[in-house]
């Protein structure tokens, strides 16, 4: 089935609609769908690549407020869902622990999921369930999320082709060598 799902995703690509596909596709892909939306924009970029940055700032606005709406699940859905869940398992506490730990490190754990390849929309739904500051969650994912689709719209501008291979299997690794390096910096700063 995930296959069929990442093969119909990938045919938007080449459809008369395709920033429209695109929009809907980083928009869902925020909040509950599985298939990236760079799936989309690799081929519309490489097909015209004179709207590479057009394709990426789509690709932003509609994956920011696919978060926001993901925000929102979390929100809601937690007090029907997951509250009553935790209270009868005698764990409410945790969440609460859970929470204020998250929301230290909220900005961190934001930024983080939205350059690399761990699913952006559980930490959309973990910020709204915890209730992490909106503007701090907003702000985050326009740089997070802009720094992924807008690199990626520069490497195919820049290399085309040729570069599609290292995107698709390494940019995903680069960005969580870069995440780590940077924590670590931190790290080393605030404790040397």
């Amino acid at each position: 089935m995930i296959r069929r799902l990442y093969d119909w995703t990938l045919s938007l690509a080449e459809s008369p609609y395709a920033l429209w596909a695109l929009a809907a596709v980083a928009f869902m892909e925020s909040s509950f769908f599985p298939i990236p939306p760079d799936l989309l924009m690799i081929p519309m970029i490489l097909a015209t690549p004179r709207r590479a940055f057009l394709i990426a700032g789509v690709a932003l606005v509609s994956s920011v407020l696919g978060g926001l709406f993901g925000y929102a699940i979390g929100a809601l859905a937690y007090d029907t869902l997951g509250a009553p869940v935790l209270m009868a398992l005698g764990k409410e506490a945790y969440f609460e622990q859970f929470t204020t730990r998250y929301n230290e490190w909220g900005l961190w754990v934001v930024l983080t999921a939205g350059v690399t390849p761990f699913p952006y929309k559980v930490i959309t739904i973990l910020s709204g369930a915890t209730g992490l500051n909106l503007p701090v969650f907003i702000l985050t994912s326009i740089v997070a999320r802009g720094l992924r689709f807008f690199v990626v719209a520069w490497l195919l501008w820049k290399f085309g082709a040729p570069i599609r291979d290292f995107i698709e299997k390494r940019l995903g690794l680069m960005f969580t060598l870069f995440i780590i390096l940077l924590f670590g910096s931190f790290y080393l700063v605030r404790f040397l």
